[in-house]
């Protein structure tokens, strides 16, 4: 659980960076918040330039948000949870940063989300948002599944519905498939009708490119398009299967965040739909109270035990 001794002068700044975003949000030791601030994407995996500027520009406006002087930024202890840093090599760039704040302690997004859904306990998280991974935590030992990247893994992902999007598109535009809903809204979004045009402009783009073109799909599926509704059904089955894998563990609770998780939510096998609780707290709050209880490990005079507890919770 939460660290109980808290000095009462430390301001936290939870950062969760992914695929698309890096939100930033300043707490005070009660864990209230005070300001919040976002910025571009924060994968390594797809840029460490833009990654660590992506968390200072976050970082900043939540300062700024906040009402407090710029240089508060050197005096905050920050909590960071980020994609890609399952990888040892990502993580440990990152580690190695030169990072502005007074300490930082760095995790996986996945469990930063899972510790901020569960306020700081036990369970299991999926995320649905750009990309898509279920991650539990149960008795200090953790279980992932998926989480792969896109575009080979990611399934039920916004990404993973546009490229199945364009995928379909494209069997449209060759006359290999019939037009519907779907690939009219689609074809609006892209601006053509013309297979070339799509094929250079999605060739080569990252994965927050895909997911704009989720919003169609969910859009048309919502209205009974029948292709619509076969590509979010099957993305659907993917993240229930995601679900019942990590109900193996037998985690207290089980949580859906995500920006895609409550479109997708209705997509749900019935039975994973009735397990699902809502998220207690944010995945900025969940970096909170990573560092809070890296700290709470550090006051106790054992570093080594706090650095085998942020392996584990990394890379098992």
């Amino acid at each position: 659980m939460v660290a109980s001794r808290k000095s009462r002068d430390i301001l936290y700044v939870g950062v969760d960076g992914g695929g698309s975003k890096c939100r930033a949000s300043i707490f005070d030791a009660d864990n209230r918040l005070l300001g919040t601030g976002v910025s571009g994407p924060a994968n390594p995996l797809h840029g460490y330039a833009q990654t660590i500027d992506s968390i200072v520009r976050s970082a900043a406006l939540a300062v700024a948000e906040a009402g407090l002087p710029a240089e508060t930024l050197g005096e905050l202890v920050a909590g960071v949870g980020l994609a890609g840093v399952n990888m040892p090599r990502l993580y440990n760039e990152m580690l190695a940063w030169a990072h502005p704040f007074k300490q930082m302690f760095l995790t996986t997004d996945q469990h930063s989300a899972c510790l901020g859904a569960h306020r700081g306990g036990d369970g299991a998280v999926i995320i649905a948002g750009t990309g898509s991974v279920g991650y539990a935590w149960t008795g200090g030992r953790k279980v992932i599944v998926g989480g792969h990247g896109f575009p080979h893994g990611d399934k039920g992902s916004g990404a993973w519905l546009g490229m199945e999007a364009i995928k379909y598109v494209l069997m449209v535009m060759d006359g290999l498939a019939e037009n519907s809903m779907l690939s009219r809204e689609v074809q609006k979004a892209l601006g053509t009708d013309d297979p070339y045009d799509v094929i250079e402009m999605m060739a080569g783009k990252p994965s927050s490119q895909y997911a704009r073109l989720a919003v169609p799909v969910v859009e048309c599926a919502e209205a009974n398009c029948p292709v619509a509704a076969s590509i979010m059904r099957d993305g659907a089955d993917y993240i229930s299967d995601l679900a019942d894998k990590l109900m193996e563990s037998r985690p207290p609770r089980l949580a859906m965040i995500g920006g895609l998780a409550p479109r997708l939510k209705p997509w749900l096998k019935p039975h994973v739909a009735e397990k699902m609780s809502d998220p207690l707290d944010p995945p900025e709050l969940g970096c909170v109270y990573f560092a809070q209880q890296s700290l709470a490990a550090l006051a106790d005079g054992d570093a080594k035990v706090a650095e085998e507890s942020d392996s584990k919770a990394l890379f098992g």
